[in-house]
């Protein structure tokens, strides 16, 4: 839950102007259904669409992680940002002006994006200063690196020198408080108390995000002392998964076939050599985020990984990533040099340009890798090397003629028959098959409407879940109707509500009754936490297309009254009114006979 000063009126007019189907196309590949629209949730990686856009309530939701809202609560999730900067990047969209308001938060952001402007300026003014280790790391970037001056200024890169306090104190003349640049993570607290520069004697480069903001550093020491490499900490402007380094470079190219290089050196050989679509993860192995983030930009990505065993780990790892994505990916395969900046330098751009031309696909790197495993002279050689060619072959993605030309290539390589290749290879394929249906069935079974309720059987058993279910529905019905708020509120106990988070999305709505505000996301948002919020999407979502009328609002309330245990329900009532209920329960339900009246 974000509270935010800017006025209520102005946040539903920035959603009214922004389309939530446009927005969201701008981000994910929808398909019309209907009324709806669906995609692959950019939230968590998925095989099949479980993303829904509902054009007519201007919401989404992801039925397999949760996510949900407005517009403005997708862009704040896909992008990172504040609620209050979510609105006004949307306001700004559609040429809103943007009202008066104190955020301090976006204040606080702009703020340490201000730091590390300032500390770029500094590290590269340190590279060019008259001393003799700024010479040194002058000689590291240019001799050693083979970089231009033109590289250096376009991207950034400077020098850190060997002092506990020359950036501190730089940025302490700037206005900079201790409080602000402890959150920059570019200086630490020692444990007497005193503050000092995380960054001592490295060369530097700035990590610019896609909007052009210097939000993180990495330092590189000049020699092979360890540790090699110390990358900035994650802070409010900050998130390394969802980062990809020189992609503000990149996105200006008219190439769209990108490459996906391990490290920010291999980046910056590549772009010097000409190559500019090349990117790396920011100081961790790639993540979903950043495939989804390039599949923005990219038609085409190459793996350009070290030829060492943990470049072909992550590069296998990167496959598996790249599988649901719709960018087409292949794999460089080189010789002679560990990584792609040392064979450019070994045996120069043009080689390396006719290495990316041949670029091996996914399933050529992968049984290439297997067969390397095995002893095909054994005859159980040759069967493990069968086996896991064929595992290879089944797998999402390889289409029949591929497998049927690999399928012959397996029995040249193993002498066994192609026909014997293909049977197996069939069988392996029903297999798979039936793995995917009961996946798909169980996946299905867990997105049904008692599958996130979570009631003991001990506060009434299947009555509880029915009574869950039933709040849930009973939100569903307010935010369609909210007329019928009034008629809900007079007969509805908020102690029949089992799920807190359905009573708070209760109360939340009354609120915005209360307080002649829209009964919409929009407004639920800003007052329910997160566990809440959700409930409440889920109930709007699960009902989409379906009008629920005041006789399903009626039976509601009674499932609610019903799931009550029988002796809270006649506590505190008279005696005839006690003989009557139990009349009542005996004429509908069939039960005994009620204690004789003494």
């Amino acid at each position: 839950m974000e509270r935010t000063v800017i006025p209520q009126e102005y946040i539903q007019e920035v959603v009214r102007r922004n389309d939530i189907e446009e927005v969201v196309g701008q981000y994910v590949q929808l398909r019309r259904r209907g009324r709806t629209l669906s995609g692959l949730c950019p939230f968590h990686n998925e095989k099949t669409p479980s993303f829904v856009v509902y054009p007519d309530t201007q919401s989404f939701y992801c039925f397999g992680c949760g996510a949900a809202g407005d517009v403005i609560n997708f862009v704040r999730k896909y992008n990172n940002l504040g609620y209050v900067e979510s609105v006004k990047q949307l306001a700004a969209r559609v040429g809103m002006p943007l009202p008066e308001e104190e955020d301090r938060e976006a204040r606080a952001r702009q703020r340490l994006l201000e730091i590390n402007r300032s500390a770029a300026r500094y590290f590269y003014e340190q590279l060019n200063a008259r001393t003799p280790e700024a010479a040194q790391a002058r000689r590291y970037w240019k001799e050693k690196r083979g970089l231009s001056d033109a590289a250096i200024r376009r991207f950034g890169l400077g020098y850190a020198p060997d002092d506990f306090g020359g950036l501190l104190h730089y940025l302490r003349r700037r206005g900079f408080s201790e409080g602000e640049l402890e959150h920059s993570g570019l200086v630490k607290r020692s444990a007497k108390g005193n503050l000092y520069d995380i960054f001592r004697h490295r060369v530097m480069v700035p990590i610019i995000d896609v909007r052009g903001s210097i939000i993180a550093f990495g330092g590189r020491v000049l020699d092979d002392s360890k540790p090699k490499y110390i990358n900035s900490p994650e802070t409010m402007v900050y998130h390394k998964s969802r980062t990809l380094f020189a992609l503000n470079i990149a996105k200006k190219s008219p190439h769209k076939r990108y490459i996906l290089c391990e490290g920010y050196m291999d980046v910056i050989s590549m772009h010097e050599a000409g190559f500019d679509t090349a990117v790396c993860a920011c100081g961790t192995a790639l993540t979903a985020e950043q495939v989804r983030l390039l599949s923005e930009y990219a038609d085409e990505v190459v793996l350009s990984y070290d030829s060492d065993e943990a470049g072909q780990k992550a590069t296998e790892r990167s496959l598996g990533l790249f599988a649901n994505s719709p960018v087409k990916v292949s794999v460089l395969s080189y010789q002679g040099a560990k990584d792609p900046d040392e064979f450019i330098k070994k045996y120069g751009r043009e080689r390396f340009e006719m290495l990316l031309n041949g670029t091996a696909n996914p399933t050529e790197f992968q049984l290439k890798k297997a067969r390397a495993k095995y002893d095909l002279r054994s005859d159980d050689g040759r069967l493990s090397y069968i086996r896991e060619a064929i595992d290879i072959l089944t797998a999402r993605g390889v289409t029949p003629t591929a497998r049927d030309v690999y399928a012959g290539r397996l029995a040249e390589e193993t002498g066994v028959s192609k026909q014997a290749v293909l049977s197996q290879m069939q069988g392996a394929l029903r297999a798979a098959e039936r793995r995917g249906r009961r996946r798909e069935q169980k996946d299905l079974a867990q997105q049904g409407i008692a599958a996130d309720i979570r009631v003991p059987y001990t506060q009434g058993g299947e009555a509880a879940l029915g009574a869950a279910s039933a709040g849930r529905q009973l939100v569903a019905a307010l935010l369609q109707d909210p007329e019928q708020i009034p008629y809900v509120r007079a007969r509805l106990s908020m102690d029949t509500l089992l799920l807190p988070e359905v009573q708070q999305a209760v109360q939340a709505i009354y609120r915005c009754a209360d307080e002649k505000q829209p009964v919409n996301l929009t407004s639920l948002q800003q007052l329910l936490d997160e566990k809440a919020f959700q409930q409440a999407a889920l109930a709007q979502a699960q009902n989409h297309g379906q009008q629920l009328t005041r006789q399903d609002i009626d039976m509601y309330l009674e499932r609610l009254q019903n799931a009550r245990p029988i002796s809270e329900r006649v506590a505190g009532t008279s005696d005839d009114q006690f003989l009557d209920f139990f009349a009542n329960v005996k004429k509908e339900k069939g039960v005994g006979e009620p204690p004789p009246k003494t």
